[in-house]
């Protein structure tokens, strides 16, 4: 046995060529089309939408779902490399492109051939904008806290639901949304959530105020009420009472893609980093030339490489359906990336010395994105004790 795993052959990575030149489509439109924006964008509090048409264009609204339901039929790995790529140069707009698939995800697993033509043909496309609407301010990485609830009525539900921190939430034509249709069991506090499809004009659906964060800043996160809303049987997704599953096994996949934000944050800083101790003299010699920038240098290059292995690994893992070790490999993946990160970020702003902290030099802006990084889809104290739980579960089985 190879703590946690069986064996040595689930270490196995496998990069083609299709993903570096997609990679390198991405990275160019990146440089060309969004750089220059990045600090207005900020500013505003917003991304572009001369940018977003040509992110669809490049098909970046869908890069993992299928051709038929509008997406490019990428894999996993594919969507990570470009949520690296895109992070690199501007974390809030990976958010705002991305952060569909949390709306998507959960109907192609377990939603109807309807659902998924309806509603992920359009989201993939990038027609229209979606949104997970699952926290609540009683119910954060306690998603078994849920209050929630949608009352079964003829023909379908009556939701009310009061929701926080949900990303794209004020800009959102759809929402999934997770409710008690039942109460917990004492036993089994996660039973009894069911998990619904909801259109932003139907009537009671409110955005109640955005909330400003330390980072991300120009990605559109929401406060909002479902005020007896009444939601038709056909837009329940899966089977009633499920959606406990459904949420985890979505987040089990979307945390590989905050990895990625992550090394794509870490390898801006690293960028960064080196760039400006080769441009910057002191005391007559380049920064290069100190031996405390040098180890700093050599500490991020390290730790960055170190954190891209794990995350493509996370993502192949997934594409090879060995759901089990992906859970596992999603979560080192998820806390060690932005812990990278973070240290990158302050080692960048450290050898930038004054300028670091100047907002017109952006990087101080990648220690405050990637402190939102750390704590959304499953706080990283949390990615912990799920690599912890699912590794005490194999010993069990072993012993």
């Amino acid at each position: 046995m190879v703590l946690p795993f069986n064996t040595l052959e689930v270490y196995n990575v496998k990069v083609s060529e299709n993903h570096e030149l997609f990679r390198k489509a991405v990275r160019e439109f990146m440089e060309r089309d969004v750089a220059p924006i990045v600090e207005k964008g900020e500013k505003e509090g917003k991304v572009p939408e001369n940018v977003l048409e040509k992110a669809k264009e490049l098909g970046l609204f869908g890069i993992s779902v299928p051709q038929e339901y509008g997406g490019q039929s990428g894999d996993m790995l594919m969507s990570t490399i470009a949520v690296e790529e895109m992070s690199r140069v501007w974390p809030s707009f990976t958010a705002r492109v991305t952060v569909g698939n949390l709306f998507m995800t959960p109907i192609l697993l377990f939603g109807s051939e309807e659902q998924r033509k309806k509603y992920v043909t359009p989201v993939a496309r990038g027609d229209k904008v979606a949104a997970f609407a699952n926290t609540e301010p009683q119910a954060g990485s306690d998603v078994a806290g849920i209050q929630s609830t949608a009352k079964k009525v003829d023909g379908g539900y009556v939701l009310n639901a009061r929701k926080i921190f949900i990303t794209n939430g004020g800009i959102a034509d759809y929402y999934v949304v997770t409710a008690r249709t039942s109460p917990p069991e004492p036993n089994a506090r996660w039973k009894g959530i069911s998990m619904f499809i909801v259109e932003r004009e139907w009537k009671g659906v409110k955005v109640l105020n955005r909330i400003e964060t330390l980072g991300l800043r120009a990605s559109n996160t929401a406060e909002l009420a479902f005020e007896e809303v009444y939601v038709p049987q056909e837009n329940l997704v899966g089977e009633e009472g499920s959606a406990f599953k459904y949420a985890m096994t979505t987040f089990d996949v979307s945390r590989v893609g905050v990895a990625g934000q992550a090394l794509g944050v870490a390898q801006a800083a690293l960028e960064k980093m080196t760039n400006y101790s080769v441009q910057r003299s002191a005391f007559g010699s380049p920064l290069l030339g100190f031996q405390m920038v040098q180890e700093k240098i050599a500490e991020t290059l390290t730790e960055v490489n170190a954190a891209r292995l794990l995350t493509y690994w996370a993502a192949s893992l997934i594409d090879q359906r060995k759901v089990d070790e992906g859970i596992v490999a999603a979560s080192m993946a998820k806390y060690f990336a932005t812990e990278v990160a973070e240290r990158a970020a302050i080692r960048a702003i450290t050898v930038h010395g004054g300028y670091g902290v100047a907002t017109s030099t952006g990087v101080e802006r990648l220690l405050r994105d990637v402190e939102v990084m750390k704590i959304y889809e499953g706080a990283n104290d949390i990615q912990k004790l799920v690599v912890l739980k699912e590794t005490a579960r194999r010993l069990l089985k072993v012993l």
